[in-house]
């Protein structure tokens, strides 16, 4: 399935051979364009604001930026990318990037901050969306230290509070008309200093674990859909709370079934005898078989409807709504070898198709032969021959 999101390069304007301050230099001009003190609100605005946090996200690491140039959005899959969900977000990991517009301290640290979101993506099948899943996933994430209890300084001590910013984490410049908000060099925006570090985290407060977690997708789910999983996300800073997981589905195809939105498709051959005659015939489904009564003189192209045996549909809240169709098309096939017998039978029915025309058939013939007819051209008339010109 075709990604919808923008080039990460488009959207910050760079090529792709531009080095990092490059990138971060595009960025910086767009975090301030779109900053939600200058668009006041505007709903687009904001999501370039975190369009352009998102590509600077995976275009200045290393990593992600050699898997987004060979694999596209795709490669992105399963890597911990933030999930900027509002303009705070944005400010909680770049904030120091450009600070707060006309003095606005937007962000600052009125208690904890909150851990941040994580996403990653699980790939199911078919029929595992149809019934619903349990699957179990390994993600890496960063935890509080439990010797520190994630204060960063050794067990029986504590942080004190940085001198230069008095605790906020962040310290207001002016530059001619405007005052910014800027990062705290001598804490690093903490509002602390630690100066006996644990020995357990060195003094970061966090370590990266990896973590199997239980995930409950629901029937119905498509490819992005997103399961939100409150809590599961990177540890926030002492007493605050962790962040969320997000689970984006991806749905395998199926060799039998097409999916439309809550409906499903599938073709099913049939003879030329139960075209003409109409009968039973078998139709598979993700319940298992079912046995559909076919009528007389089906057309090879026709699809029957079956209702109620496609995909569940998922309404707010996680609820099971009204489920979508099955439709069958129908696909007369040519026998590409008959017996003696076949072969008689065949020959005795095309005699009586030429003896007994269909309508169809007829209107056809018909057609054709008014076709031929003005196509042929009519025989000019000659030119009186000039001997016997008077």
């Amino acid at each position: 399935m075709a990604s919808s999101k923008r080039d990460y390069y488009e959207i910050l304007g760079v090529a792709k051979e531009a080095d990092g301050e490059e990138i971060k230099r595009a960025y910086r001009k767009l975090a301030m364009q779109y900053h939600p003190d200058r668009t006041m609100g505007d709903p687009d605005g904001e999501e370039k604001f975190k369009e352009a946090a998102e590509a600077y996200e995976v275009l200045r690491d290393p990593e992600k930026r050699r898997r987004y140039d060979r694999y596209g959005h795709a490669g992105l899959e399963g890597m911990n990318i933030p999930h900027f969900n509002n303009a705070q977000s944005v400010f909680d990991i770049f904030g120091d990037l450009f600070g707060g517009i006309f003095g606005e301290q937007r962000g600052g640290r009125h208690g904890p901050q909150p851990g941040r979101d994580l996403q990653m993506a699980i790939e199911i099948e078919l029929a595992e969306a149809y019934r619903g899943v349990t699957k179990s996933v390994t993600i890496p994430r960063e935890e509080n230290c439990p010797d520190c209890s994630g204060s960063g300084a050794r067990r029986g001590t504590q942080p004190v509070t940085c001198r230069r910013c008095q605790g906020q984490g962040a310290v207001i410049v002016s530059q001619g008309f405007f005052r910014m908000q800027q990062t705290c060099s001598g804490c690093g925006g903490r509002g602390v200093v630690i100066t006996d570090p644990c020995p357990g985290c060195h003094g970061h407060g966090r370590i990266s674990v990896r973590r199997s977690i239980e995930v409950n997708i629901p029937p119905g789910v498509d490819t992005n859909t997103r399961i939100r999983l409150p809590g599961e996300g990177e540890a926030g800073e002492p007493g605050a709370p962790r962040g969320d997981l997000y689970c984006v589905t991806r749905v395998r195809e199926h060799q039998l079934f097409q999916r439309e939105g809550p409906h499903l498709i599938c073709q099913v051959p049939i003879t030329f005898s139960q075209a003409a005659l109409g009968g039973i015939v078998e139709v598979p489904t993700l319940d298992g078989r079912l046995n559909h009564t076919l009528k007389r003189g089906v057309q090879s192209g026709e699809v029957v409807r079956i209702n109620g045996k496609g995909m569940p549909t998922l309404q707010r809240g996680g609820r099971p709504g009204r489920p979508g169709d099955l439709l069958v098309q129908l696909v007369v096939e040519t026998p590409r070898q008959l017996n003696k017998r076949q072969e008689e039978l065949f020959r005795e029915l095309a005699e009586l198709e030429q003896k007994n025309v269909s309508p169809q058939r007829k209107s056809f013939l018909e057609k054709l032969k008014d076709f031929f007819t003005a196509e042929t051209p009519h025989a000019e008339p000659k030119p009186p021959d000039a001997a016997a010109a008077p």
